[in-house]
């Protein structure tokens, strides 16, 4: 089953208005108060579509509200039954300390087609290639590179990685000098550093490392249209983590996931820039006009570009 174009239009304005929301935070040194008016307003723009939603990914649980909580049911009641993954607010430290790459992210699919996937951490790997055995999480991270090398015919050492700067990351990131590839790291934001092997333009060649699992899920949406490779498993570090695993149906806690089995059938995923990045541009204001740029992906469409607006506050 697809999803209706005309709601491409809906869910970026979903995006963009709740990128604008969180816009009149930047440098206010106030992640919080950002994140919040990113969620309110994604809220109540959701509430006004044709539909019966349902939030499999959010920002945490019942308890937590005014988070988009995981089981929260949004839409009109009218129209089709969608699953939502959401981030209203992708690097509340970018908006609330005015750095680049800040996002508003949003996926949708049909009904049961998007992982229900619980808040903790995903081991990752993402590749622009359309074959298994390329690269793959339980290659020796040497084998990953050589491999990949190999597939898009470059020297190892013209190979370049993203990920996240962490602490967890060092013996990844000291392991990447020695066989002399290049690095990109990113302080926050991996959503967006997933997705920057989607094209040549962004000149990444390969996404790996430790990172939350939403954002996996939230990646692995946009990476299908583009027919990238991703695979994820789950890290449950605890014994909480691990019951609330089982609740959503996780009963192998190793499992590593393909990206077809974490999104499957039609999907549409929206990113609109808050502060300007690698992916898109961000808010700009003209009195009382905002210019918007959004990454928009609908597979069965074949739509994947970036879409520029410009509105009414």
């Amino acid at each position: 089953m697809e999803i209706n174009k005309k709601y491409e239009d809906l869910f970026i304005n979903v995006s963009s208005r709740a990128a604008l929301a969180s816009y009149y935070f930047i440098g206010k040194n106030d992640k919080i108060a950002a994140d919040k008016a990113a969620v309110d307003t994604m809220r109540t723009e959701l509430n006004k579509i044709d539909m019966k939603g349902n939030i499999v990914i959010g920002e945490g649980e019942l308890d937590e509200a005014p988070m988009l909580y995981i089981g929260e049911n949004l839409g009109n009641n009218n129209g089709p039954e969608l699953d939502i993954a959401v981030d209203p607010l992708e690097g509340t430290n970018f908006v609330a300390k005015n750095l680049p790459g800040a996002l508003s992210v949003i996926a949708v699919a049909k009904k049961s087609n998007l992982f229900n996937a619980p808040e903790t951490y995903m081991n990752k790997i993402s590749a622009n290639v359309n074959e298994k055995n390329v690269v793959d999480l339980d290659f020796p991270l040497k084998k990953n590179i050589f491999n990949l090398a190999e597939y898009k015919n470059k020297n190892p050492k013209d190979i370049t990685v993203c990920l996240l700067d962490r602490p967890r990351h060092k013996q990844i990131i000291d392991e990447l000098g020695n066989i002399g590839v290049k690095l990109k790291l990113i302080t926050d934001g991996d959503v967006s550093g997933a997705l920057l092997v989607s094209e040549d333009k962004y000149k990444v060649d390969l996404f790996l490392g430790e990172g939350g699992s939403p954002e996996g899920v939230l990646a692995a949406a946009a990476l299908d249209a583009f027919n990238c490779f991703f695979q994820g498993r789950f890290l449950f570090k605890t014994d909480l983590d691990k019951e609330r695993a089982k609740l959503m149906g996780i009963n192998d806690f190793n499992k590593k996931y393909y990206l077809e089995e974490i999104v499957s059938g039609d999907s549409i995923f929206c990113a609109t820039g808050i502060t300007s990045g690698d992916l898109v541009s961000g808010i700009k204001l003209d009195n009382d006009i905002f210019f918007s740029e959004t990454l928009i992906t609908h597979k069965s469409s074949g739509l994947k570009k970036i879409i520029r607006k410009h509105e009414k506050i």
